[in-house]
Parts: C-alpha cells; sequence; structure tokens
C-alpha cells in the first residue's frame, strides 16, 4: 500500500482523496481551516447557512463517477435538484430574461427584445453543440507534452478558438443585451469574456443539455457527502492542519512539514492548494527550475470577488428573483474592461445574487430568506486599499439592492459576513487573491496551464481551478480523475493514462460506464 498526502480539501482535494482511496491508496487529506470545503466552505450564522462558494451546479455525472469508483451510489449520500430557469438575467431597466433548456420560450423572450435575432440563436445552439464535443473530449486529458497540445490545434482553430467568447457570440446576436446574456459564462470560471477562447461556449450547451443544479442542503451538502465517504474509504483527515513547505529530495517530493513543525512522509503529493501558492510558497525556489517564480508571477490571472453573504428576517417571494439572478450593467464590456485590464473599482456594478431558499427554506429560520450578492473586482495586483474600499463598496450594493429589488433590505437583515481579495489571499491561499486562479485565455489553457503532473517533481500532482483543465466545479472534479489515472494502482504502482482508464476492464470501470447517462459526454465530462 503507498502512502499519499492531500494538501487542501475544495471540490479537486476531496475528489482526488476519495478516487485514490478508493483504488487503494492510503491517504491523508491536510486542511488549513477548522472544517473541509476550501472554496465550498460554510458559514453558519443566527441559524441561517451560507455556501462560501460555488452554488452553480452542474454534470452531475462527474459526482456520481467517484462514488461509482468506491463501489456506491451518489444519490445515496446526496440529492440534487433542477434549477429552472437556469439563471433570471435582469437588464438595466430591472426587465427579466429568463435562461432555460426550453427552446421555444428562449425564442420567445429574444423575439420580443430583438426579432432579428431569433435566428441567430438557433445559429448559436447548433454551433455550440460541436464546440461542446470536441472541448469535453479534451477535459480529462493530461496534456503533460507539448506534442498533445499540437495534436489539438487544427481543431481549435477549425473551431475559431483564437476568438474570444464576447466576439464569437456577437456573431450571431445585434442586441446587446442578448450578447451580455449569452457570453457572461466565463466569469463564472474567472475568465473575462473579452478574451476567454471561444471553446468555453461550450458552458452554455453543457448547461442547456444536462441542466443547473441545486444540491438539498446546499453546497455543504455535497461536502459534508464527501466527508462521509473518505470515511467509510479510511482517509485521515487533519483540520487545523496548514502546510508549510512540500519536502524534495532529487526529484521527488518525501512528504510535507506543517506550520506547527511535525513532518507527514509520502510516497505522493497530491496539492488542491492554488497552483501558483503551491509552487511560489511551498517548495523552495532551487527545487523548481521549470516553474521558476518568474514563470508563475508571468501568467494572467482571473479577478477577485467581493461577497456579502445576508439573511432577512422576511422573505422576498414577491420580489420577482429565481434560485440564480444575474443583475446585467449597461455598460457591461466598459466594466469588463475596468476590472481586468485597467484594474480599477467601478463605481457600477454587475451582480450574482444567489437566493437558495427560494428552493430549499432549510437554509433560514422559519420566515426568513438567505441570500448572496457577488460582484467581480480587480484582483490585489490592483492599486486599490481595501481597508478603506470595503464599507463604502458593501453600502453601495446594499443601496442598490434596496432601492430595486428588495424593499427595506437593510432593516430587516439579521445575519451578514462578506468577503473580498483578501480572503482569496490570506485566507484561502489564492495567488494576488485571484478567485479563480489562471485566467482561461487560449494560450493559458491545456498545455499552457501549469501541469497536472509537476515537470519539476516527478511525483508531485496538481489538482483544482490552477491546473488542467481549469476553474469551475467540473474542471476541478475533473482534474482529481486525470490525476488518479496517473497515479495508478498501489501495486503496480504504474501510471495509467486517463484513456487507459476509461477503457480498462475493471469492474469499477465498467459499472461506471454502464451508469453514466445514454447522451452525456466521455465519463469525466
Amino acid at each position: 500500500m503507498s502512502r499519499i498526502i492531500v494538501i487542501g480539501s475544495g471540490f479537486g482535494g476531496l475528489s482526488a482523496a476519495a478516487r485514490l482511496a478508493a483504488r487503494g491508496h492510503q491517504v491523508d487529506l491536510f486542511e488549513k481551516r477548522d472544517k473541509l470545503g476550501g472554496r465550498a466552505y460554510v458559514y453558519e450564522i443566527n441559524g441561517f447557512r451560507f455556501d462560501g462558494g460555488p452554488t452553480v451546479i452542474t454534470a452531475p455525472w462527474i459526482f456520481d463517477e467517484i462514488w461509482q469508483a468506491a463501489g456506491r451510489r451518489r444519490q445515496d449520500y446526496f440529492t440534487l435538484v433542477p434549477c429552472n430557469p437556469f439563471y433570471r438575467i435582469f437588464d438595466h431597466n430591472n426587465r427579466p430574461f429568463d435562461v432555460s433548456a426550453d427552446r421555444d420560450a428562449m425564442l420567445r423572450q429574444i423575439e420580443q427584445r430583438s426579432p432579428a435575432d431569433v435566428d441567430g440563436y438557433s445559429n448559436f445552439l447548433a454551433s455550440t453543440k460541436e464546440i461542446f464535443e470536441t472541448g469535453m473530449a479534451l477535459i480529462d486529458q493530461p496534456f503533460l507534452n507539448l506534442s498533445d497540445m499540437l495534436s489539438v490545434v487544427p481543431d481549435l482553430i477549425r473551431l475559431q478558438s483564437y476568438r474570444s467568447v464576447y466576439g464569437y457570440v456577437s456573431k450571431f446576436f445585434q442586441n446587446e443585451f442578448l450578447r451580455c446574456c449569452f457570453s457572461f459564462q466565463p466569469l463564472l470560471i474567472g475568465g473575462n469574456p473579452l478574451s476567454a477562447a471561444s471553446i468555453y461556449v461550450l458552458i452554455h450547451y453543457l448547461e442547456r443539455k444536462w441542466g443547473i443544479h441545486y444540491a438539498l442542503g446546499g453546497t455543504g451538502a455535497i461536502i459534508a457527502a464527501f466527508a462521509r465517504l473518505l470515511q467509510e474509504l479510511g482517509v485521515n483527515i487533519h483540520l487545523n492542519a496548514e502546510v508549510d513547505q512540500i519536502l524534495v529530495n532529487e526529484r521527488r517530493a518525501q512528504g510535507i512539514r506543517l506550520k506547527n513543525g511535525s513532518v507527514h512522509g509520502a510516497d505522493a503529493v497530491v496539492s488542491n492548494a492554488d497552483a501558483a501558492w503551491t509552487y511560489l510558497n511551498l517548495i523552495p525556489k532551487e527545487k523548481r527550475p521549470r516553474n521558476s517564480d518568474r514563470r508563475i508571477k508571468s501568467k494572467n490571472y482571473s479577478m477577485s470577488l467581493f461577497v456579502v453573504y445576508f439573511g432577512t428576517k422576511r422573505q422576498y417571494r414577491d420580489a420577482g428573483l429565481a434560485h440564480h439572478n444575474i443583475i446585467m450593467d449597461p455598460n457591461y464590456t466598459g466594466l469588463l474592461r475596468d476590472i481586468f485590464r485597467n484594474k480599477d473599482l467601478p463605481e457600477d456594478f454587475s451582480l450574482y445574487l444567489h437566493m437558495p431558499t427560494l428552493t430549499d427554506p432549510s437554509l433560514a429560520p422559519a420566515g426568513g430568506e438567505t441570500f448572496y450578492v457577488l460582484s467581480p473586482v480587480p484582483h490585489l495586483g490592483a492599486n486599490i486599499d481595501w481597508e478603506q474600499q470595503a464599507q463604502p463598496y458593501r453600502d453601495s450594493i446594499m443601496d442598490f439592492l434596496e432601492r430595486n429589488y428588495l424593499p427595506n433590505l437593510q432593516a430587516n437583515i439579521v445575519a451578514e459576513h462578506r468577503i473580498d481579495p483578501r480572503h482569496f489571499a490570506h485566507t484561502l491561499n489564492s495567488y494576488l487573491g485571484s478567485a479563480f486562479s489562471i485566467q482561461p485565455t487560449l494560450t493559458q489553457s491545456a498545455w499552457f496551464r501549469p501541469h497536472n503532473q509537476s515537470e519539476d517533481i516527478d511525483n508531485l500532482y496538481l489538482v483544482g481551478a490552477g491546473t488542467h483543465p481549469g476553474a469551475g466545479v467540473p474542471g476541478v472534479v475533473s482534474s482529481a480523475k486525470i490525476v488518479d489515472a496517473l497515479i495508478g494502482d498501489p501495486i503496480t504502482k504504474r501510471a495509467r493514462s486517463p484513456a487507459a482508464s476509461r477503457h480498462s476492464n475493471s469492474a469499477v470501470s465498467t459499472r461506471t460506464a454502464r451508469s453514466a447517462p445514454a447522451d452525456s459526454p466521455p465519463a469525466g465530462g
């Protein structure tokens, strides 16, 4: 039996720990904070429960695969329910536009707003199918060699991946608001729609084909399910255990040293810490010639987030809101340039307003409502003093919501917590306080991202948003599938490629294949 250490308990770390333990490895999971979850940490305040991070759950089969690998059924651990609409998007006049899988309903709304774009929507849908099929076929490949990247270049060129998502969408829609509605998805994975590679329009097809889901009990219910699964698989979970250094000798990770000075040995180390943080802070410079400080710092990093979690003592069921709401600023492209290029804190904002108690009242005390509101903001590379700016920025957001959507809001708030870029930098150990690590541009995708297996340290593996395939729950969970296949079984200790894993004749692989939806993409999408 080989011993593997996993650093960090976000979705990537939890998924890697579960898969590797199911193979028979002895896994020790080390988490800096007082409970599991990483960005999916759960805050509990005055009887309200707030999901700290990801709330948009797509591709449920990625979780099903993990439980199947462990010989179990995901449905016995947590329940997913569909959200309809996927999003309710409001324009500057507070007029809603519901995004769903109902093609006829979508066409009716588009015709009411811009009749000239009806045909464009149909053409857009047709184009996203091929992009999805191409993109998802790459998501569980490791891209450790340049030749892996060169082999997909013809497909990327054919699909016009050199275009931005916004530029690609603009080919099909004339109306500016509709362009916003069909191009904002890269923001969900830390990308700028004005520069994210157009292959990321596959997110729209993914959502439309398999829907958006919510875990009853909140995203924290998924974390609790992982905790139960890991316990059953014999994983040793260490909380309040911050890693100080990955110990390396002659291109091999020997284990880790914690902040308290204790040393833990391992045959391999899997880091779910931020990829840039892992290299810059956990490994001495002389041990990583390929992943030097200069190389890591030269990347373009995602924006950060300003988030206010708040609970109210009254309900807002008549406010015209959905579970997932997006409030668009009319100067959409200007706002994106301010955040990503100019590194300014805009006076106006586009917001994501999460209202999970519409689906799950258990997250609030009786008669109350649970919300969080999120605003994209520049990372800490910007010249913004959050010590001075945080309170005024919070007040401007809450005043806006009170004027436009939630009457008498601030008089009814009875629970509140907020985070800003400092939280991502100091609590989540994210370089520059970026919320999603490296931006998903064409030249920072696949082989160009930090690799799932380190080029400097043979038995160091990376999972999470900063490595391939990227941010977002499907990408992060898929990174764990790649690493699981690279490490392989403990008996032979022979690394297997993801392709070999998919065609394995093992009982687990057969069970996974038979359980996947008939119309799903290749396993691991």
